[in-house]
């Protein structure tokens, strides 16, 4: 085929060429200006390094983006088929789709904290559909206005930039951008890969804020949430999650409880399963589950007992003496045998709604229409987590599915026996075990996040590092990062830091 500058489909094919380089210059625009809101999403950077790599990797990955769209759609379809009318048209309408993506992309990471993805579908769509049915008249014009408006500024630009190309061809700043971003790309690679080597993370913490950018690793992933000690790290590499400077804060105004109902709640901890047995057999009436999921160490279970939170807050709480939620609303927690919760029983009388009983005795219950828990303290050393049998009076609870943790056993004692739903929901990461609905949840213990979703146990240790095991068999599961619900547990582990 002749294309000669003489040949008339040379000639199109080459003018339209012309034209797609201004029409992707202008999409390049409104693509900057979508995935601004990445940049306000998460913590900004601390230090001036961080801040230049967030730029120059904003304006240069950006770009990268919307230039490589233009040159997998409309470029070949300018050389196959050179009619201008038409490509102009299918260039908008493709150009709308792509936007109109990294515009759902960024509303879902500001809510989610992840990318679109497979792995996320649930969760995304789960987002969308509340947003929908929440409001579905304002939901669905304000998706429909901002579909309608990219299309619309897609149509100017595509028809301003062909009646204009002319004296578009004239500016000379169109090069001087160019060049720009060609140096932005490469100074933000060259950072990365310094920071990368000398334990930079207030720049590696920021591998997946833009889409299609450095898949997220478990370190960068804690240092992006402010969980890694990162000075210990680059002085010992003796790394532990950060959460010596973490603070608690109770909700409020606390929920009240209107609709307290007077109930008794025993909740039993023996040191040892022989122990365990022996009130067992003197209490035939309970009924046993081995999805009971526990720290290995016995401090971090006690303070999930008693607080419904996990040990992330044990620190500030303990420091400040803090009392738990529902002793603040004058309905008393008891707790006996745990020195480290003494100041609780302070404010505690005869006649508290719950008791937690560490005892080595077989213990009594206070009375026939009590409700029970009763389990034994993990022995096993190995992991930092493990299952071990919980027994409880009331049947429903061993026909769970899925995994239970120390904390939800207090949230259900508060929220279901008590029927303080509202308070336990607001100052508690433990579930209501009669109104779980996933089998998913976050734990954290001895300086590890510990996340589950059914059987996969997830622990990020001190160093960045991951393992997967399985809850029933505690053997190691060969599987990569979830990095959507890894971010999902992350988010609820701080639910209540300042």
């Amino acid at each position: 085929m002749n294309l000669s500058q003489h040949n008339q489909f040379s000639s199109k094919a080459s003018q339209l060429l012309s034209w797609g380089h201004w029409f992707t210059f202008a999409n390049i625009g409104l693509a900057l200006l979508i995935s601004l809101s990445y940049l306000f999403a998460d913590s900004p950077p601390s230090s001036f390094i961080g801040i230049t790599y967030m730029l120059v990797t904003w304006l240069s990955h950006t770009s990268f983006i919307a230039f490589l769209a233009f040159v997998l759609t409309v470029f070949p379809l300018s050389l196959i088929f050179p009619y201008p009318k038409h490509i102009r048209g299918m260039a908008a309408v493709i150009a709308t789709v792509g936007a109109s993506l990294l515009t759902l992309d960024a509303y879902v990471y500001v809510n989610l904290g992840y990318h679109l993805s497979g792995s996320a579908l649930p969760e995304i769509i789960s987002l969308l559909w509340h947003r929908l049915t929440s409001s579905p008249a304002l939901t669905t014009i304000l998706a429909g206005g901002i579909v309608l408006l990219i299309l619309g500024f897609q149509l100017v630009v595509s028809n301003y930039t062909w009646h204009h190309l002319a004296r578009l061809k004239q500016y000379k700043f169109a090069r001087y951008a160019i060049s720009s971003l060609i140096v932005c790309f490469a100074l933000s690679h060259s950072i990365h890969i310094w920071a990368d080597a000398n334990l930079k993370f207030d720049v590696t913490k920021q591998d997946n804020v833009l889409p299609l950018s450095y898949p997220t690793t478990a370190k960068s992933l804690l240092a992006k949430n402010d969980l890694l000690d990162i000075e210990s790290y680059k002085q010992a590499h003796n790394v532990k999650i950060n959460n010596q400077n973490i603070s608690y804060q109770m909700p409020a105004p606390l929920e009240k409880c209107e609709d307290f109902t007077q109930a008794n709640v025993d909740i039993f901890v023996f040191d040892t399963k022989k122990e365990l047995a022996a009130f067992v057999a003197n209490n035939n009436n309970l009924h046993k589950t081995e999805q009971f999921l526990q720290p290995t160490n016995h401090d971090d279970t006690l303070f999930s007992l008693v607080y419904g939170l996990p040990a992330f807050y044990k620190a500030a709480i303990l420091n400040e003496q803090t009392l738990p939620a529902w002793q603040s609303q004058r309905r008393s927690v008891q707790v006996e045998g745990v020195k480290e919760l003494n100041f609780i029983n302070d404010q505690a009388h005869s006649t508290s709604a719950i008791r937690i009983i560490k005892s080595s005795d077989v213990s009594t219950i206070k009375d026939a229409n009590t409700h029970v828990f009763a389990f034994s303290l993990a022995n096993e050393k190995a992991e930092v987590v493990t299952t071990s049998a919980l027994y409880s009076s009331d049947k429903r609870i061993s026909k769970v599915d899925g995994l239970i943790q120390p904390s939800d056993l207090i949230a259900t004692s508060v929220g279901q026996y008590l029927n303080c739903k509202a308070i336990a929901k607001q100052t508690m990461l433990g579930v209501n075990l009669y109104k779980k609905k996933d089998d998913m949840g976050v734990n954290y213990s001895q300086g590890v996040v510990i996340a589950y979703k059914k059987d996969r146990i997830t622990l990020i240790d001190s160093d960045g590092n991951f393992k997967n095991i399985s809850a029933a068999e505690g053997f190691s599961i060969e599987q990569g990062l979830d990095i959507p619900f890894l971010v999902q547990s992350i988010k609820k582990l701080k639910t209540f830091t300042q």
